[in-house]
């Protein structure tokens, strides 16, 4: 699923159809349009639109389905959070991905769960580099 050209920025529209596609693997434009009408109406006409769009700009690749396409992400969900997030540390927070965490610890109040589970997850990112 790597790239094999830097792909243009996703818009916020771009980013819900595709986190549908990541979600359900891939999907027809009938399957995308079913979810996103639901969040907010929108036409089917405006996400066949987008979707080839997407494929266009080689987020998108597609093949033929039994009622027409049925299309897929060349990139994967995971690939796309980290480029994002160290986009949003280099740009917002300076480099600094202490400043980052720091502000989600800020942005409101933490679970006893939750406090937990980040302590598990830094004890463990510490054991990987250890």
């Amino acid at each position: 699923m790597a790239p094999k050209r830097k792909l243009p920025t996703l818009s916020e529209t771009h980013l819900e159809i595709m986190n549908v596609i990541w979600e359900q693997g891939e999907c027809s434009v009938a399957a995308v349009w079913n979810v996103l009408h639901l969040r907010r109406g929108v036409s089917r006409n405006t996400v066949h639109t987008l979707i080839v769009r997407l494929e266009e700009k080689g987020w998108l690749t597609h093949r033929e389905g039994q009622n027409g396409f049925v299309y897929s992400a060349t990139v994967s969900r995971n690939s796309v959070q980290r480029k994002s997030v160290q986009t949003l540390i280099d740009t917002v927070f300076n480099g600094s991905a202490e400043s980052l965490v720091l502000t989600l610890l800020n942005a409101g109040p933490l679970s006893e769960a939750e406090a937990d589970r980040i302590r598990q997850l830094i004890n463990k990112t510490r054991g990987r580099k250890s």
